[in-house]
């Protein structure tokens, strides 16, 4: 996530902003960083990297704990498992990533839709000059008490049925690397092959589930024009506004990029615990 962070920035900016141009992943860094400076590709890396840290430990915690339990590994199996354990994730750490979104765009020039410049801090009443959420402890408590409970959990519906984005990932990621194990006769595989597997894996699951993820950003983020509005009712105006794979350019780099590379440490990390675990 740190190393390919920027291209998220760049997902989230053309999937909230109606009005910035289409433009390539690089063309679009360049704006940014005339527009705002280098540091607004970086903006809001930390809180990002906690959340991930608890989401990841949820997610494969809640996965290979429910797989133990349920027996013989199938592709369909793991397709079940990994839906079950992406609820359980959502329902945990949805709060954690509202407030990410929120932090992300503080400070940001966002387009409007008439064209014109907002700074996005002073859209959520930003007092004194200062930082609107200063970092996620600080965030949670004070959308808790100015907006509700139900803020935190704000796109919550849209990523329960992302779900189905890891749970995808997953089977497919198995389901060939049991294929491949089998058909070079080995059972553990080079950090290469598990970097394409899982780089194919996540493509696939990112191209089906990109629509979704435009709305549950737009969700996360709370803008006044958006809050009121139902999933369907984002879909259908992605849909009028011919803007349902804004970004996806980036998003493939960043998330394909980000995941292959998971997989690698993943898997290392994962047959190092298993034969410690054996030796003790």
């Amino acid at each position: 996530m740190t190393v390919f962070y920027p291209l998220d920035t760049v997902r989230s900016r053309l999937q909230l902003e109606d009005r910035r141009e289409s433009k390539n992943t690089l063309a679009t860094m360049r704006d940014l960083v005339k527009e705002e400076g280098l540091s607004s590709l970086y903006r809001g890396l930390e809180p990002v990297l906690y959340s991930l840290f608890a989401s990841g430990f949820v997610y494969f915690y809640s996965f290979h704990g429910i797989r133990r339990v349920a027996g013989d590994k199938t592709a369909l199996k793991d397709l079940t498992i990994g839906a079950v354990a992406g609820a359980i994730n959502v329902l945990t750490t949805t709060p954690l990533w509202v407030v990410n979104t929120r932090i992300k765009m503080q400070g940001a020039k966002m387009l409007l839709g008439s064209g014109d410049v907002n700074d996005v801090e002073g859209e959520h009443g930003r007092e004194d000059g200062e930082q609107q959420y200063k970092c996620l402890s600080h965030g949670l408590a004070k959308i808790l008490r100015e907006e509700g409970p139900s803020a935190l959990w704000s796109g919550t519906i849209p990523s329960l049925v992302l779900v189905t984005n890891p749970a995808i990932q997953f089977m497919i990621f198995e389901l060939l690397k049991r294929n491949l194990q089998s058909l070079l006769e080995r059972r553990e595989l080079s950090p290469f092959h598990v970097f394409a597997l899982g780089a194919i894996s996540k493509t696939v699951s990112t191209v089906i589930s990109y629509p979704l993820q435009v709305v549950q950003t737009k969700k996360r983020h709370g803008s006044p024009e958006v809050r009121d509005k139902s999933m369907n009712d984002l879909l259908a105006e992605l849909v009028r506004t011919g803007t349902l794979y804004k970004g996806m350019e980036a998003k493939l780099l960043q998330t394909v990029m980000t995941t292959s590379l998971m997989y690698v440490f993943y898997e290392r990390i994962y047959s190092f615990v298993t034969k410690v675990g054996k030796s003790i």
